[in-house]
């Protein structure tokens, strides 16, 4: 996709808001579409993903308290667990109540990692890796700048 060029000093005029809103807006759209074709929920996705990446690491508790923070959905992180459980995607451990990706949930897991891709891959077209980790690296310092967290999660 091609898009107008503009004089740096029009674009460095633009309002950051609207265009970080804009961006998230579709970008977590696009996301939550692309998860939706497996009956999955952001939340439903990160879950999935800490499971995976720290096998036998996480609680109910412990992965509810980390993940609470950027949820934006009102999710009801039992419930989501539940579902999962129910799918035969996740097992609790008796005694020590850790999380386990069932075969099935790693195969449910890597198949909602493609749709993903698809999504990043399209919204990074026509932009290398040197100019996307400039504008996190931008984003990062608006994020500090304005008293929020500019370290990455």
């Amino acid at each position: 996709m091609t898009i107008t060029e503009y004089p740096q000093e029009r674009i460095a005029a633009q309002p950051i808001g609207y265009w970080t809103r804009e961006a998230a807006t579709l970008a977590i759209g696009g996301l939550r579409t692309a998860l939706a074709e497996e009956d999955l929920t952001q939340p439903h996705w990160w879950t999935l993903n800490h499971i995976a990446g720290n096998p036998g690491g996480w609680t109910r508790a412990a992965l509810t308290a980390k993940l609470s923070p950027f949820d934006d959905q009102n999710t009801d992180f039992d419930a989501l667990y539940e579902d999962l459980t129910t799918r035969g995607w996740l097992t609790e451990q008796d005694g020590d109540g850790t999380l386990t990706l069932t075969p099935e949930g790693e195969a449910g897991r890597l198949r909602a990692h493609t749709r993903n891709a698809a999504v990043h891959a399209r919204m990074r077209e026509g932009i290398d890796d040197e100019a996307y980790a400039a504008t996190i690296n931008v984003l990062r310092r608006l994020v500090a700048n304005l008293g929020g967290e500019g370290d990455l999660p």
